[in-house]
């Protein structure tokens, strides 16, 4: 039997400007750039990956799939995207909470419309 993959290497994003998103991500989400080649820029982000794009074909065009980012402080960094213009969706909201920990969500919007969330898991109290 096959095993099954241990992680996520990379994701692509799909960018309407990939100029303009590389910015939005280095900028005002704060990751780190490792490098742009070939019209496309590559952040890390913890383990993974985070390839910004233009998309290959017309169905793979944004916005796609919600991007969760774990935070260790989920007001201060929506507060930190809003300065920098990020258009926030839905401020921080307790959406679980069971016997180990509470789980807080907020969502906003990159510079191509792609949906992005904010991830804080805070341990029971």
């Amino acid at each position: 039997m096959p095993t099954a993959p241990r992680e996520i290497a990379q994701i692509a994003v799909a960018c309407r400007d990939v100029a303009r998103a590389t910015a939005f991500y280095r900028d005002v989400l704060g990751l780190p750039l490792l490098f742009e080649a070939g019209g496309m820029s590559f952040f890390q982000c913890g383990p993974t990956r985070l390839m910004l794009s233009l998309p290959s074909s017309p169905d793979l065009a944004p916005p796609g799939s919600i991007l969760y980012f774990r935070s260790d402080d989920i007001a201060a960094q929506l507060a930190t995207l809003r300065a920098g213009g990020a258009q926030i969706l839905r401020e921080p909201a307790l959406v679980h909470r069971d016997a180990h920990h509470a789980l807080w969500l907020a969502f906003f919007r990159d510079t191509e419309g792609n949906m992005l969330a904010l991830m804080e898991e805070r341990p029971a109290a």
